[in-house]
């Protein structure tokens, strides 16, 4: 599997939609409702995850810090270039 280097995070305030993807979908990309207003994006050829989408935000973060459960782990660290 291919590390996540570089991300888009999008939020749409009117429809209260958070978009996470890896440069953008493609038609390639096909949805599978995970539960939760959870949908993860995942590459019909590669089967690779390409982004998710959280759905009605705003009712995560009434005052408190957004918690979604992802079906996946991420490392996340500083390239040496940036320290």
């Amino acid at each position: 599997m291919k590390k996540l280097k570089n991300f888009n995070v999008e939020y749409d305030s009117e429809g209260d939609i958070l978009y996470i993807t890896r440069g953008g979908l493609t038609k390639e990309d096909i949805s599978n409702e995970m539960g939760d207003d959870v949908i993860i994006w995942k590459n019909k050829i590669s089967n690779e995850v390409s982004g998710f989408t959280v759905l009605n935000l705003s009712k995560r973060t009434a005052k408190k810090p957004v918690r979604v459960k992802f079906p996946f782990e991420v490392d996340f660290h500083i390239p040496q270039t940036l320290t």
